[in-house]
């Protein structure tokens, strides 16, 4: 297989892109609004639910649960995490396998608020030339001004963006108002003051920085690219022909003179490289920097629509397409992390609609290991863990199979009832005479749990041992 080259290029100077009009564009500010759409709002959106909290995204950590909607996440499911952020894995490198790196330039966490700040800082301080005019102009009023109205709103942003996280582990309007009456916990200042800060730096200064030197994704990328992943590319030969680029200066402002002289339709406008939020040269390759955004595409296309030529001389493409041949999308690789996809996500589905309403767990006494009597009988005592995630309290029988003779006492509970979407601990203890038939040091059997009242309809089965000497 043939290895696509990777560049790796040094910058000085702070990338200051230029805005661009386009497809490409709109589709990055779509996902941007409804991101933060998303992100800003779920907090606030109430559910009804017969048990628990009324908001409907919520991570309650009083009660140790996770509220999405009408799903419940209980302590005990915290495998599914595992599974879930095996899945996020696989599923990211099926897609970067098949179109490169869409989910760095387009969802993001760290694109998505770079491209707030940058729509702040060109709201106020004006376009690529009127900031680098202003960056370079002495300190004076306009600029004290301009660029304290820019900081001014990135802080602001960033500050929403650490309580907005912090609502989602609390009641969003109760801990909004504690928060701003000085009543929250301190975790809660805490946490909204590293998320302010953390944020304010990441999106406000580090910005392409982040990508190129802290982001473990860039620097493995490669290694999921073939000739068939679809790529941001410039087409060179195109673009250059025979005799390389060339400004539309007098005659070559015409498709066919410049045809006809060997230049390429690449008109170095450097427009490609102005509007890159890394500041790269698409032009020149693949690069490690680039995130596959596609602005440099919008820009490219502007100019072509400007002379009347065809787009697409920066296209998403794959190096097969370049050289004229055909793409295989299906291969070992997109195969491989395909079925891992649908593995996981399989498991998760499995495993959460399997998942039992009533989890019944039994640990026996070791100290100690039995008690005889006074009547000469013996006692073993176990404890019990119930956890209903039912939304109605579950009144309980426990019994016990495979034990002859044997009997159990909850000693003052007359019945066992588990509170809707609550954990109980109980000690119960079984009670046997020694002379039955058949006594053995170790005598398995099992607890029977039996639904009694409430949503709860199986019954559940528990081997244990009875320890006689």
């Amino acid at each position: 297989m043939k290895e696509v080259p990777v560049q790796f290029v040094e910058y000085s100077e702070a990338v200051n892109p230029r805005s661009v009009k386009g497809r490409f564009r709109n589709l990055k500010s779509y996902i941007l609004v409804l991101g933060y759409a998303v992100f800003f709002l779920l907090p606030w959106l109430r559910w009804e639910r017969a048990v628990g909290p009324d908001q409907a995204i919520i991570f309650d950590l009083a009660s140790l649960r996770f509220y999405i909607l009408d799903f419940v996440v209980h302590p005990q499911d915290i495998y599914w995490l595992s599974i879930l952020l095996f899945f996020a894995a696989v599923f990211l490198f099926f897609i970067t396998t098949l179109a490169g790196r869409v989910f760095c330039g387009y969802f993001c966490f760290q694109t998505l608020w770079t491209d707030a700040y940058r729509w702040i800082e060109h709201t106020i301080q004006g376009d690529r030339v009127k900031r680098i005019r202003l960056d370079k102009q002495p300190w004076n009023k306009e600029k004290i001004a301009k660029k304290g109205l820019t900081h001014f709103f990135w802080i602001f942003l960033s500050f929403l963006t650490g309580l907005s996280f912090v609502l989602y582990w609390g009641d969003a309007f109760d801990l909004t108002a504690r928060f701003f009456t000085g009543e929250a916990a301190s975790a809660a200042y805490i946490t909204t003051l590293i998320l302010t800060a953390t944020t304010y730096l990441a999106a406000g200064f580090a910005r392409d920085a982040i990508c190129r030197h802290v982001c473990p994704y860039s620097r493995f990328q490669s290694a999921m690219f073939d000739e068939n992943t679809l790529i941001v590319s410039y087409d060179y030969i195109r673009g250059e022909a025979k005799e390389g680029r060339a400004k539309p200066i007098r005659e070559l402002k015409k498709q066919d003179v410049r045809q006809d002289k060997g230049m390429g339709d690449c008109v170095d406008c450097g427009l490609c490289v102005q509007v890159c939020p890394m500041g790269i040269d698409i032009r020149d390759g693949l690069q490690i920097d680039c995130i596959h955004c596609a602005l440099c595409i919008d820009a490219c296309d502007n100019i072509m629509d400007k002379f009347g030529w065809d787009r697409g001389l920066i296209k998403y493409t794959s190096e097969n397409n370049l050289h004229g041949k055909k793409n295989k999308y299906i291969n070992v690789r997109s195969v491989g992390y395909g079925i891992a996809s649908l593995i996981s996500i399989a498991l998760l589905y499995l495993s959460i609609t399997s998942s039992a309403l009533l989890n019944v767990s039994v640990s026996q006494t070791r100290q100690p290991l039995f008690v005889t009597m006074s009547d000469g009988k013996i006692q073993n005592s176990y404890n019990f863990s119930f956890v209903n995630k039912t939304r109605k309290p579950a009144k309980l029988e426990i019994s016990i199979e495979g034990l002859e003779g044997g009997n159990v006492s909850l000693g003052k509970i007359e019945s066992v009832v588990v509170k809707a979407d609550k954990a109980l601990r109980l000690f119960v203890k079984v009670i046997r005479h020694p002379n039955e038939k058949n006594v053995k040091q170790n005598m398995p059997f099992r607890f029977k749990v039996t639904p009694l009242e409430g949503d709860l309809k199986e019954t559940v089965l528990i081997d244990s041992q009875f320890i006689t000497y």
